[in-house]
């Protein structure tokens, strides 16, 4: 592995073990779970620690051979959600429904303005315009920082053109803003889709898309979501 991706990897088992410990706290975990979870990502992260002390230790050279281009890990992951991709534009019309909040805590006349513009966001993702999609989130996001829906869609664009670019700074903001979307309403399934989706996108995550479909299940989704998560369902052993 080469420096930068076992810093990924080292960054993305930091944030599934803080995953699991809320988890853990929250009581959706139970002690003999927590700890078997915990010894063996901190094994996983101390190996990983320990081959990162060496590539700090190696002498620098003064060039390096051309080496042949690899397809990232992470993009090979993701032609396994290529297919729902366009499904997930359907959860576009879920997000606001019970357990969501859009307009908490904003004058009439903001709350209108968000409406307005989760309404733009949503039919610029239904034509596939993504950059004028996340415009329009970001600017709920500005004026309601915690917006449930604007979070999730941010973090779901912000993953996806991520993992495109290679990019390992754009795919952990846009974990962590899912995670986020997913602490603010613990009990709306759409946000915890996505999360799961991504989860089980990204190499080294299996244990958390597990824990995050099973819950999923447990939170009443709709028929649409529920055939969006069926293929990750099949692939990770759960009944869907």
């Amino acid at each position: 592995m080469t420096r930068d991706s076992l810093l990924d990897e080292i960054r993305l088992r930091e944030a599934s073990l803080a995953d699991a410990r809320a988890e853990h706290a929250a009581g959706e975990l139970s002690d003999a779970e927590w700890a078997a979870l915990e010894q063996r990502e901190n094994a996983a992260l101390e190996t990983l620690r320990a081959s990162l002390a060496e590539w700090t230790d190696r002498p620098s050279v003064a060039a390096t051979p051309p080496r042949r281009r690899r397809r990232s890990l992470l993009l090979i992951a993701l032609a396994c959600f290529a297919v729902a991709a366009a499904g997930l534009v359907i959860l576009n019309l879920s997000l606001r429904q019970a357990g969501t909040s859009i307009t908490g805590g904003v004058s009439a006349s903001s709350s209108q303005h968000l409406t307005e513009l989760l309404n733009q966001g949503q039919a610029d993702l239904a034509a596939g315009n993504d950059v004028t999609a996340l415009a329009a989130y970001e600017e709920v996001l500005a004026i309601q920082p915690h917006n449930v829906a604007a979070l999730t869609e941010v973090g779901w664009l912000d993953f996806s053109a991520g993992a495109s670019a290679e990019n390992a700074t754009l795919v952990l903001r846009g974990t962590s803003e899912l995670r986020l979307a997913v602490n603010l309403a613990p009990s709306d399934p759409a946000p915890r889709l996505y999360y799961a989706i991504v989860a089980a996108a990204t190499p080294g995550n299996r244990s958390l898309a597990v824990r995050e479909f099973r819950a999923f299940l447990r939170l009443a989704p709709t028929a649409e979501e529920r055939a969006i998560a069926a293929p990750f369902l099949a692939r990770l052993g759960l009944v869907g």
